[in-house]
């Protein structure tokens, strides 16, 4: 039964069952009664396994099928009216073609089958940040991992009231053909259609499909900022927090530094560190001029190898219960799961992420690279207390970073907003498993948003420029690189809970408390600046870290700069006249200051 009088919702899910033919339309109320009777018939089919209750209280183990392990780019459309403005990053397709290629393939698919109507909020429900969806799909997992990822339920549908202004997701497993594969967003409809996948990051269409593509398309237009970044909070000794958004391509230590640990010689003095947010933030401006963020997301979604007790104990922790487990090995013995990275005692007797028999001496990793566990944000031990704050937490920096071999420093800050939309513009990092494709080539990755802008990225950086003339009060913008290598390829820099030394010295020098260093490409700290105290790491056997080695990382290497300049210009020159001058005047001051 319906469990709205909404005119619009009604007749999309009417018009998605007509299409689709399932034999039963069942509307998602958010209840756990609900949701468990869910969980337990997707036990029964196969499409989840129910894991030990003592040692993983409310936890499943899910496997998507073999060829269907990432989020798929190539096969990611945005669907515009005009292809000028999908822009150079995005695959894009006319609207009525997509519409029409996603109709033949949904046409019947669900003969057979349930259709679930998932009513979402992005956002705590009660916010002003918050928008809603309604995603319809044939899947279970997706009921059940969007109930932990969003808001679902009744409450939803009492907040939309009449209104129309929803984004309309509609999911099909089909059959799960990767060549019909297509992930459709339609931002000038606020729509998205995702067919013939079953991976989480296709088809839960509150994640990147909505909470960024038609999120940063929506903030183009109403004058607020949908980023992939981090929301940190950093409680001093005194109790205040200052807060930060971080921006970092997949997989490169986003969820490590949102649920950072300070040294013990930090925490010794009384400071902590907070998560308000892994992987997504929409920022508003806030009616004292500052910039103000909200994690519109309820759960965490994260690469699970290499996470462990030393990598991250928060994200470890977050995932005891009510987690589901995707492609990470599944030990039938005691009814437990394990991956590469969690301990080194791999499992005998137990099934690889293709169901397999698995033998761990036989080369073959056990969890797929981009294997992942869904957990609730509530579950995290440092979980902030106004996590759901409707307003929003005031930023005092953003911070861009990526995977950097040699070229960027450690840290530096940008000499204002413009310089900081231009640091922010020419990320670049080596990719990895978390895309399908190669992985260890560098490419651009503006803003760690290449993937996820919903229309043309040069208008993208315009709507950053526009931003910067509204906010009275600017945080500051910084880069950080945690991955230099010596020539050996060691990294230099022990990274992890470490780099809360390096965010000390931001935060210090937003309260203008730190002294810097211009240089060619910005500010860089003075070494004696950034604390090292009680720092123990070697980065080769024969080499300890010290004040010499933060030295050479904090260093600017004008050759190399010299040959990223050049790439910045390739970059820059596929995005054409919608370029805004102001990032054509930074590359310019930059590559004079190289001379």
């Amino acid at each position: 039964m319906a469990l709205t009088k909404n005119k619009a919702v009604l007749e999309f899910v009417d018009e998605a069952a007509k299409l689709a033919c399932p034999d039963n339309v069942v509307w998602i109320d958010g209840s756990e009664a609900q949701l468990e009777m869910l969980r337990a018939e997707a036990v029964s089919t196969g499409e989840l396994i129910k894991l030990n209750e003592e040692k993983l209280p409310g936890c499943y183990y899910h496997r998507s099928a073999l060829n269907d392990v990432a989020r798929v780019e190539g096969r990611t459309f945005i669907c515009t009216r005009r292809q000028e403005d999908a822009g150079p990053t995005n695959n894009w397709m006319a609207p009525a073609e997509g519409y029409e290629t996603a109709k033949k393939i949904l046409r019947g698919s669900m003969r057979g089958r349930t259709m679930y109507v998932i009513p979402f909020s992005m956002g705590p429900v009660a916010s002003s940040f918050a928008k809603i969806g309604v995603e319809l799909t044939d899947s279970i997992y997706v009921v059940v991992s969007m109930a932990i990822m969003t808001r679902v339920g009744q409450a939803v549908l009492d907040k939309l009231g009449d209104s129309p202004d929803f984004v309309r997701g509609f999911h099909g497993k089909c059959e799960l053909d990767e060549e019909k594969r297509y992930i459709l967003q339609f931002p000038e409809d606020n729509a998205i259609w995702s067919v013939n996948s079953g991976y989480g990051g296709n088809v839960l269409l509150g994640k990147k499909c909505f909470a960024l593509r038609i999120a940063s398309f929506q903030g183009k237009n109403e004058g607020w900022m949908a980023e992939h970044m981090l929301i940190l909070g950093i409680e001093y000794p005194n109790g205040e927090t200052k807060y930060i958004a971080a921006a970092f391509p997949s997989a490169c230590g986003k969820t490590n530094l949102a649920m950072l640990i300070p040294p013990e010689h930090y925490r010794k003095q009384g400071y902590k560190v907070w998560t308000l947010g892994d992987d997504i933030a929409w920022i508003r401006l806030g009616a004292d001029g500052r910039l103000y963020a909200v994690n519109p997301e309820a759960g965490f979604f994260g690469v699970a190898p290499g996470t462990n007790v030393k990598s991250n104990p928060n994200a470890l922790a977050s995932t005891s219960r009510n987690t589901i487990f995707t492609n990470v090995v599944y030990k039938p013995e005691d009814g437990t799961v394990w991956w590469e990275g969690l301990d080194k005692n791999p499992p005998r007797g137990a099934l690889n992420w293709k169901g397999e028999p698995w033998d761990p001496d036989s080369g073959e990793k056990g969890a797929h690279p981009n294997s992942r566990f869904t957990a609730p944000a509530k579950n995290c031990p440092c979980i902030a207390k106004n996590w759901e704050d409707p307003d929003g937490v005031p930023l005092s920096a953003i911070i861009f970073g990526g995977r950097r071999a040699k070229t960027a420093p450690l840290v530096y800050q940008s000499r204002d907003w413009e310089h900081g939309v231009f640091v922010g513009s020419i990320m670049a990092s080596e990719t990895t498993a978390a895309a399908t494709g190669a992985v260890g080539v560098v490419r651009r990755d503006p803003m760690a948003m290449r993937p996820f802008i919903g229309y043309h990225v040069g208008d993208y950086f315009a709507h950053w420029l526009d931003m910067g003339k509204r906010i009275t009060k600017k945080p500051l913008i910084f880069n950080v690189n945690w991955f230099r290598t010596d020539d050996g390829g060691n990294f230099m820099w022990p990274g992890f809970g470490e780099n809360f030394r390096v965010l000390e010295w931001i935060i210090r020098r937003c309260e203008g408390e730190a002294d810097a260093q211009e240089t060619e490409i910005g500010y860089v700290p003075y070494a004696e600046d950034i604390d090292l105290d009680e720092l123990d790491y070697n980065i080769t056997p024969e080499r300890k870290f010290d004040i010499n080695a933060l030295k050479e990382i904090l260093g600017v290497e004008k050759e190399y700069w010299r040959e990223d300049a050049r790439g910045i210009e390739e970059f820059y020159a596929t995005i054409g006249d919608r370029l805004p001058p102001e990032l054509r005047k930074q590359l310019d001051i930059l590559e004079e200051n190289l001379k």
